[in-house]
C-alpha cells in the first residue's frame, strides 16, 4: 500500500525550487572599466580592498576581477607584501 503524501511535502519541495534564488548581477572587472588602476605597489587602500581579512588574497569570484587582472593583482601584493607595505597575516580573532 503506497504512503499517502500530504500537502506539506509537495508545499515544502515547491518553496525549495520554485524562487529559491535570485540571479545575480554579474560582476564587472572594475580595472577594466576603467575604475581602478593597478599602478603600483605602494597604493594600500586599494590593495586592501582585495584582501582578507586574515590577509588572504580573496578570490576572483568575490572580487569580480577578470582572469588577466587576477594575476597582475596577486602579483602586486605579494610584491607589497615582500617590501612590508602590506601585512603577510594577520591575527586570527576567535569569537
Amino acid at each position: 500500500m503506497p504512503k499517502e503524501r500530504d500537502n506539506n511535502d509537495r508545499d515544502r519541495r515547491t518553496r525549495r525550487g520554485a524562487g529559491g534564488r535570485r540571479g545575480r548581477r554579474p560582476k564587472v572587472c572594475q580595472f577594466c572599466s576603467g575604475d581602478l588602476e593597478i599602478t603600483n605597489y605602494h597604493d594600500q587602500r586599494m590593495l586592501r580592498r582585495f584582501i582578507s581579512d586574515t590577509a588572504k588574497i580573496l578570490p576572483r569570484r568575490r572580487t569580480g576581477v577578470c582572469a588577466k587582472h587576477q594575476r597582475r593583482l596577486a602579483t602586486t601584493i605579494k610584491r607589497a607584501r615582500m617590501l612590508a607595505i602590506i601585512p603577510i597575516t594577520q591575527k586570527l580573532v576567535r569569537k
